[in-house]
């Protein structure tokens, strides 16, 4: 039998994995106009090192979430954090704008593994009675790593270099590997005998790639242009095929049965709705404080920590608590303290006391801390033991989708206020969007309110 030290050891190399994946789909926006320099790039040029790591990971999730169950995830997730090392030193020795994007989609297939394989080896590795605690430390991780990823990246780039971003998870990850080999038991996949489904896993990936790309690109584009109408199109007529591959296939990639389940259904998409929220709030009050208050960014940056700190607090607590008490109840309360935050920072104006910012933010960060380890440990435990990698792959994808959306959504609000009036739009937006993302958190009170305990 494993002792708790063992376990902990466990929740360490998952941490410190989930950490970096998180931290390197955000680190690198601000880092964006030092790596345009330096190659003398064009910006559209340089987008691409960002958009190629979230079309990458998202798209992939899935697969590799089916792989562990099918070859083991500690044998994939080791394989993961090998590639991540690896493609992270190809980063930052890069000699071009186009060889930044490829290892970057190369850091990105490590990233996926580790993402769609971390929360199934916790969830095998602790009882049940301690997965909301494990999970809920686990998430502690990735919302640190999404907040405090763009700060980290700006001071590495300035005291450094902006390699220095990269080069920064050699030594890490090779620690992160050490103690994945040294404590990461191995498992025996639950399905060896089957096979990969690899139409439906194409399938997947390409009308995936499709919509992210769309909603990626909307804003710039045009949401009514022919291109964004056909990726969106096109990926709606992906996902169709891609129901009908599942459905007839033996051994399909995504066990359509799991959506039978309510709890994992309202799990899945209380996520979604929570990171619509969450994102809408990290795209918009950057512009609130910059723009709008005229802070420097280490000024904005030290008072957007607020949230993430609360939340790091609140997480593991409510992991733990969720252990005792089910997930429905501290959903409901996680939502309802997110919506409340975000209709305080609706509020702000150009005078406002920095200290109502300080206030908004921390119960953004504590409803949301409240709100994702129970509902984590929640999609989690309604999945079977042979379909613990999918399950994390779909709570790995809800994040990213959620991500997308939170700041597309905001994005549309923001921009149509901004053209009507520098000032006047730009408040005006920035409340509006606010606003409309606490509408979203309000319905996530909704779903939260259905599910079973």
């Amino acid at each position: 039998m494993k002792t708790i030290e063992h376990k902990w050891w466990v929740l360490l190399a998952v941490g410190v994995g989930t950490f970096m994946t998180a931290l390197d789909a955000s680190v690198i926006n601000a880092i964006l106009p030092v790596v345009r320099a330096a190659f003398n790039s064009t910006v559209a040029t340089v987008e691409w090192v960002v958009t190629i790591y979230l079309l990458a990971i998202s798209g992939l999730l899935l697969t590799f979430g089916r792989l562990g169950d099918l070859r083991g995830h500690r044998a994939v997730y080791v394989w993961g954090f090998g590639l991540f090392v690896v493609s992270s030193a190809l980063c930052g020795l890069s000699s071009s704008p186009g060889a930044l994007v490829l290892f970057r989609g190369l850091q990105a297939i490590g990233g996926a593994v580790l993402a769609a394989n971390g929360p199934a080896i916790l969830t095998g590795n602790f009882p049940a009675a301690q997965r909301g605690r494990a999970l809920g430390l686990s998430a502690m991780m990735t919302y640190l790593g999404l907040t405090t990823g763009p700060s980290l990246g700006g001071w590495l780039a300035h005291q450094f270099s902006w390699r220095m971003v990269f080069y920064i998870n050699i030594p890490v990850g090779i620690l992160a590997l050490a103690l994945s080999l040294a404590f990461i038991p191995k498992d025996i996949p639950a399905e060896a005998s089957r096979k990969f489904d690899i139409p439906g896993a194409l399938a997947f990936l390409t009308g995936l790639v499709a919509l992210l790309l769309g909603l990626n690109k909307g804003a710039e584009w045009g949401w009514t242009s022919w291109p964004v109408l056909g990726l969106i199109g096109g990926s709606l007529v992906l996902t169709a095929v891609f129901i009908h591959i599942e459905r007839r296939t033996s051994a399909p990639m995504l066990d359509l049965d799991l959506f039978r389940h309510p709890l994992f259904n309202a799990s899945t998409a209380n996520a979604v709705l929570n990171y619509i929220c969450l994102y809408s709030l990290v795209f918009l009050m950057p512009f609130y404080l910059i723009q709008g208050r005229e802070l420097n960014p280490a000024q904005a940056g030290l008072l957007l920590t607020a949230q993430p700190v609360v939340m790091a607090i609140a997480a593991p607590i409510s992991g733990a608590l969720s252990d005792r008490i089910g997930s429905r109840i501290p959903g409901m309360l996680g939502m309802a303290l997110l919506s409340t935050g975000l209709v305080l920072l609706a509020q702000l104006g150009p005078e406002s006391p920095l200290w109502m910012v300080i206030l908004g933010l921390a119960v953004c960060g504590l409803g949301t801390g409240i709100f994702i380890s129970p509902n984590n440990s929640a999609l989690m435990g309604s999945a079977p033991k042979h379909r613990q990698g999918i399950a994390a792959g779909i709570l790995a994808l809800a994040r990213n989708v959620g991500m997308v959306l939170g700041v597309g959504l905001a994005g549309a609000i923001f921009t149509t206020h901004l053209a009507s009036g520098v000032e006047a739009g730009l408040f005006r937006g920035i409340s509006l969007g606010l606003l409309t993302a606490a509408g979203v958190a309000v319905l996530g009170i909704v779903v939260a309110a259905i599910k079973e305990r």
